[in-house]
């Protein structure tokens, strides 16, 4: 039998992995009878965690909901701050498990203020497919923004903001160089997590389907106004905020003609490298993009395909540097023999 103060971490690590427990199924896994359970209960009441009671057949235990959140010792910006973590955590590989674990016992106790907000986000919220790592630091945000996001999401309300964007682009999310303001007001409908960035899908004052990049969003004040909701077709966010961020939103964008066809090219390439387009059953169009022409020209090479660049120029210039280096590189080895 354990002794009691291992008991009572135990019994509180069982309380925070679901929602109510028996007392009879609490005695099984900590092999104790249920008079114990019920003075451990009181125990755990005794060191200030709330423990909910439901007597009849019915009856049950359960970790209640306190005022604040001792003994986590967390305030209300890291709990929430650790439970959006948590959530985007879980799509990381060989952390899900672990990762869905810590957020069941985190939200098991948070105030329902709290609650709400995480919630909020929780359901606004999508991530995209991994890629490779990047040297490029990744940006800050910060969470009062994604909960405020989150909050207009949840309650249909218009989200006015300012966005930074390359002067003469288009007032689209994924515009490159950050170098003016523009004011927006928006419809927001979804929060997606992509390649180190947050992204906000919106309808904008024309009706059109818009991707914000979270981190150059600067929020102004509520508007209180709610809208009738219109979701995108199917709902898909995900693949709206990859293909629009694949055409419009890396700092370097290609277009490349594949001599194969639309299947194959699908068939060596990752999700998050960009989107193919069928022209016939040997030929088709890959809209890819990148932070730098270096990475475009990794991507383009690895496919292991003939291909013709459509775009940009400079993309051209970087591959004949490439391909004279290599060039080079196979007549010195030749020399050396």
């Amino acid at each position: 039998m354990l002794e009691t103060s291992q008991r009572l971490l135990s019994l509180l690590a069982l309380l925070q992995t679901r929602p109510a427990w028996t007392g009879t199924e609490l005695s099984e896994r900590l092999e104790v009878t249920t008079r114990t359970i019920r003075n451990d209960i009181d125990r755990l009441r005794e060191l200030g965690y709330p423990v909910d009671a439901t007597r009849g057949p019915s009856g049950h235990y359960q970790l209640g909901v306190g005022a604040k959140l001792p003994p986590l010792l967390l305030d209300d910006e890291e709990a929430v701050a650790v439970a959006v973590g948590l959530r985007t955590g879980a799509g990381v590989m060989g952390m899900a498990e672990s990762s869905t674990r810590a957020l069941t016992k985190l939200e098991q106790v948070l105030p329902h203020r709290l609650q709400r907000q995480v919630n909020a986000i929780h359901r606004a919220m999508e991530k995209g497919p991994d890629n490779t790592g990047s040297n490029v630091a990744d940006p800050e945000i910060d969470p009062a923004v994604l909960a405020t996001i989150a909050a207009c999401i949840r309650d249909e309300h218009y989200l006015r903001f300012e966005y930074a964007v390359a002067a003469g682009s288009p007032t689209r999310g994924a515009g490159s160089g950050v170098v003016q303001d523009l004011p927006i007001l928006v419809e927001p409908y979804r929060l997606v997590s992509w390649q180190r960035y947050w992204y906000l899908v919106a309808r904008d004052e024309q009706s059109a389907w818009r991707t914000y990049r979270v981190d150059w969003i600067t929020l102004r004040m509520a508007t209180g106004r709610k809208y009738q909701a219109r979701p995108i077709p199917d709902e898909d966010y995900t693949d709206f905020v990859l293909r629009d961020v694949a055409t419009t939103g890396w700092k370097v964008h290609a277009r490349i003609t594949v001599d194969a066809p639309a299947q194959e090219v699908l068939s060596r390439i990752h999700a998050a490298v960009g989107i193919v387009e069928s022209i016939d059953d040997n030929t088709c169009v890959l809209v890819t993009g990148a932070d730098s022409l270096e990475i475009v020209a990794v991507y383009i090479g690895m496919l292991g395909l003939d291909f013709h660049v459509d775009g940009p120029p400079e993309l051209l210039t970087h591959l004949q540097t490439i391909g004279n280096r290599y060039l080079n590189a196979i007549g010195s080895s030749n020399d050396r023999r």
